[in-house]
């Protein structure tokens, strides 16, 4: 009934709070459709755990930016949030109140999306088990490699396509 991505999502948001991974399932499915397709409310979903990693490292900046902009994608298509299993009232309150305490630089915690189809909570609890998982584990913080993901990575592709897309604006420009 729902997207696998979507899933994925679900289980790294909430068993091991891997909100970079989090991002790139969600990312990948998204960018399966044809830019003029893309549905808007995975975004607001992508940023929400774009907005903890950033609270987690201490990027308070970042997270308020993150979170500001999930907030009003998720308030605009709260049809779309509640059919995939949410309830978007009480996930807009939650990022409210996630929100003002980015603002007051509390440290993270953890939080928890609020699951309004109970078939989609035993779905993800029981991925959570086969996984001898914890769902709703607290975060890891003592995790370098989870805290600090992106300096991870390894962006040696990124960084060729970028070196490739700026020669051939180099070149288009030499021509005009």
């Amino acid at each position: 009934m729902y997207p696998k991505a979507y899933l994925d999502y679900l289980y790294h948001f909430h068993c091991d709070r891997d909100y970079f991974e989090c991002h790139e399932v969600l990312e990948e499915y998204w960018k399966e459709k044809d830019a003029t397709e893309r549905e808007i409310h995975w975004v607001g979903l992508i940023q929400i755990a774009v907005g903890l990693y950033h609270q987690r490292r201490g990027n308070y900046k970042g997270a308020l930016r993150m979170l500001q902009n999930a907030h009003s994608l998720i308030d605009k298509e709260s049809a779309k949030i509640n059919a995939l299993g949410l309830d978007s009232r009480k996930l807009v309150i939650l990022l409210e109140e996630r929100i003002d305490g980015v603002r007051r630089e509390d440290p993270y915690c953890s939080m928890n999306l609020p699951i309004a189809d109970p078939e989609l909570q035993l779905s993800c609890e029981a991925m959570a088990k086969k996984t001898r998982k914890t769902w709703g584990a607290a975060s890891d913080l003592l995790n370098g490699s989870l805290v600090n993901r992106h300096t991870l990575r390894d962006r040696t592709e990124v960084i060729a396509e970028r070196r490739r897309q700026l020669d051939l604006r180099k070149r288009r420009e030499a021509k005009e």
